[in-house]
């Protein structure tokens, strides 16, 4: 995987806080058995209640979060099942009279998911996601008219079930609302700044057995402290197996869905999405547990997993206690850059690492001298200057020296290795660290991370779906006027991609599925709006009762003359959201064009307007002259470009732009950190596929094999599939309807294969993405 670089222009300070700030979370490790538990002393409504919490799930698979059981045969439950489906359910004589399971799969582990469910009787069951309603279920049964085991005076517990298996996650904020059936709008609120959901304070009434965990008073792990119930009714839960003893232990952390405080370098302070370790992101044989921050190797060799969160600019301090294992082989701390092999050592190109036996790996090197040995209980931290790009190693709060130098061009990741059996406590500021951070360091959380320029992506990015009409008609409810707009049909195989532009004017079509030049049509796309675009009848991009999708960009407010390069160009240029239009006529030989981007572009797709020609693709991972044809499905070529693009030409010496006279269109794109990314990644033909680091939550994302042919350029949005696993797909190269494919996950940070097709999962992919939300404020998938 090879992530775009991030522009350290393109940043800015940290948005401010809103809504309600949650102090803490509790974490629930299955090896520690650790579970809430409660039996009310008097029965409430059994029939009519809302369940609510805010949830980061640290383990996959079967995990109960709520249950209320009277005996085996009798029991109401919300759990994860092992194929980690959210199910409901309550059983009466041993059958379910009530159940639903998702078809949604929740394999996100790096961020925080809002769950709630109501139940209204026989009437209604509903399930919400991050505010929004499920509405596809696998299994649905009822709901029935029995009662059910919550608010009966039966045992509760959170975070296990009857058979005495434990979970794995993190919860906070947990509501019950006894008597009334609520939605997501009681508890969570829009961010004015984010656009994203927040907690906000619940101001109605709890009923009998209704409670409030916040699990904010972490001085002892008693039912009046960690259990207590912020009601106002005292309906406290006992804590059982779980820790507040300080340390790596301790199961009261800082890890917050809230964005909060000033990071002093102490850790345990700040409040915000810590990282973690990344299941989704770890060598084979590896086991994650404690909330992802014990890393466990179980056989005699190594392996290494990353962090959940990139360095790509800052200054970041994390600490790791080397726990269990063998001191003289390859086991150590430290940072990669992808691509890497997770299945070897630290021992490997793109890794900077401290080793246990005093020496540094770096890049490959084979090992130096470097440092002290350590052994069991010694605490290794690792600072990561990733404005300089330098790395620095300490033992038990002593500086051993300078790890590496240079690396400036993220992002990074924290890496951790183990060797023989060997295993890992790693806290990046969740909890106080052993040892203060150097001056100016700070814990790795989202609060501390800097936020992109573009706060919210869908003021300059979006999706719009529609039905045609045959007819006049307005698709509005964007958040900008679009400036390109690219349509294609869903429904229809018959009806071409169109692309369309304020630079070249709403009747100048080009169709990325066909050679064709420009086309001039009248009655297709026939105004840019303030919040979307008008049709006419032109049946291309409005056929009646056809489904279409327009794929939107914003490139700014207006189109200017651009004399950078030796060609003047006519440039629309969006430089925060990192597109610029481009139009220009050929000139002969070498010649560079102007794109107003300030950044050199990692992705540019032109046309030529005037005759029929290939669409080229140059792409930040095939190199400067590289070159894919976005109208077919062959492998990467080459062209002599005549130069090295920069941040404000790019060259231009190939068949197609060197015939004098002829007109000429670019879509030029530069990453923006939190928004957009352009890299590669290798395939590996496993379900178990490439995790891939974007630094945001994806809404649309275009993939294309490049180093074989016949593989076709598969575009997929978060708007027309709004869960995993899965994607609807329309292929650029293709006039071919939309169709489904259960191969990929969109997540929180990224993207993660789970299919073992050779177009997807093998070979060298390049991607072209751009986010729903930044990861600074995204929630879990």
């Amino acid at each position: 995987m090879i992530p775009g670089s991030a522009n350290p222009l393109l940043l800015k300070s940290a948005a401010a806080a809103g809504g309600l700030q949650i102090e803490r979370s509790l974490r629930f490790n299955s090896s520690d058995s650790g579970f809430l538990s409660r039996v009310p002393g008097t029965a409430g409504n059994r029939t009519i209640y809302t369940w609510s919490t805010w949830i980061k799930r640290s383990g996959l698979g079967e995990y109960h979060l709520f249950r209320a059981t009277s005996d085996s045969s009798n029991y109401t439950e919300v759990y994860f099942g092992s194929n980690d489906k959210l199910n409901f359910q309550n059983v009466v004589g041993g059958s379910a009279n009530t159940r639903f399971v998702t078809t949604q799969v929740f394999r996100d582990t790096s961020a925080w998911y809002h769950l709630v469910f109501s139940i209204n009787g026989s009437t209604a069951a509903k399930l919400y996601v991050n505010g929004v309603e499920v509405t596809a279920f696998d299994t649905t049964v009822g709901p029935g008219s029995s009662n059910h085991q919550i608010n009966n005076t039966v045992s509760h517990t959170i975070g296990s079930s009857a058979s005495s298996s434990y979970a794995n996650f993190y919860l906070t904020n947990i509501h019950l609302i006894d008597g009334q059936a609520l939605t997501p709008s009681s508890f969570t609120e829009t961010d004015a700044t984010t656009g994203q959901l927040i907690p906000k304070t619940y101001t109605g009434s709890y009923g009998t057995n209704g409670f409030n965990l916040l699990f904010a008073d972490n001085s002892s792990n008693t039912a009046s402290t960690l259990g207590k119930d912020y009601s106002g009714l005292g309906n406290n839960w006992t804590p059982n197996n779980l820790s507040v003893t300080a340390g790596a232990g301790n199961d009261s952390l800082v890890d917050s869905p809230t964005n909060y405080g000033t990071d002093t370098g102490v850790g345990g302070t700040v409040r915000g999405n810590y990282a973690t370790l990344n299941p989704l992101n770890a060598g084979p044989s590896t086991t994650l547990s404690n909330g992802n921050l014990f890393f466990t190797f179980t056989s005699a060799s190594s392996r290494l997993c990353t962090s959940t969160i990139g360095m790509s600019s800052g200054k970041w301090y994390w600490e790791g206690t080397f726990a269990t294992g063998d001191f003289s082989g390859t086991s150590g701390l430290g940072i990669a850059k992808p691509p890497i092999n997770l299945s070897d050592s630290v021992d490997q190109s793109n890794v900077y690492a401290y080793h246990a036996n005093g020496q540094k790996f770096v890049n490959g090197d084979h090992g130096s001298s470097f440092g002290a040995t350590y052994t069991t209980s010694d605490i290794i931290g690792i600072a990561f200057n990733a404005d300089t790009g330098e790395l620095f190693g300490y033992k038990n709060g002593s500086l051993q020296g300078t790890i590496a130098t240079g690396l400036t061009v993220g992002p990074y990741f924290s890496v951790v290795n183990s060797y023989s059996n060997s295993s890992w406590d790693i806290n990046y500021g969740q909890r106080a660290f052993a040892y203060t951070a150097p001056s100016g360091f700070k814990g790795l959380c989202t609060q501390n991370l800097p936020a992109p320029l573009v706060t919210k992506s869908n003021t300059v990015m979006d999706v719009a779906l529609y039905t045609g009409t045959g007819a006049s008609q307005s698709i509005t409810g964007l958040a900008f006027s679009p400036d390109l707009v690219w349509i294609k049909s869903r429904s229809s195989g018959a009806l071409e991609h169109n692309l369309v532009d304020t630079v070249r004017g709403t009747n100048a079509y080009l169709y990325s599925n066909s050679t064709r030049a420009e086309q001039t049509i009248s009655t297709n796309l026939t105004a840019f709006n303030s919040d979307g675009f008008s049709l006419g009848t032109g049946g291309d991009v409005n056929t009646n009762s056809a489904t279409f999708v327009g794929w939107t960009w914003d490139a700014g407010t207006s189109t200017v003359s651009n004399t950078a390069g030796s060609i003047t160009s006519q440039v629309r240029a969006n430089a925060t959201a990192g597109f610029s239009v481009v139009t220009w006529t050929a000139g002969a030989g070498i010649y560079t064009v102007g794109h107003g981007l300030g950044v050199k572009p990692a992705m540019i797709i032109h046309k030529c307007r005037s005759n029929a020609e290939t669409w080229l693709v140059r792409h930040v991972s095939i190199g400067d002259s590289g070159v894919l044809v976005l109208d077919t499905t062959a492998a990467a070529g080459t062209i002599a470009f005549g130069g090295t693009n920069t941040s404000t030409v790019f060259y231009n010496q190939d068949a197609v732009t060197t015939t004098s006279g002829r007109t000429m269109v670019a879509y030029c794109f530069a990453p923006v950190v939190g928004y957009s990314s352009f890299g590669s990644y290798t395939g590996n033909g496993s379900s178990d596929g490439p995790f891939v680091y974007t630094g945001f939550k994806v809404k649309w994302l275009m993939i294309k094999r490049s180093d074989a042919s016949g593989n076709g350029w598969y575009i997929m949005d978060a708007t027309r599939t709004t869960y995993n696993v899965g994607a609807s797909i329309l292929e650029a190269q293709s006039s071919g309807s939309e169709y489904s494919a259960s191969f990929i996950d969109f997540l929180s940070n990224g993207f993660k294969l789970r299919a073992t097709g050779g177009d997807i999962n093998s070979g060298t992919i390049i991607y072209a993405a751009f986010a729903e939300a930044p990861f600074n404020y995204s929630r879990a998938r």
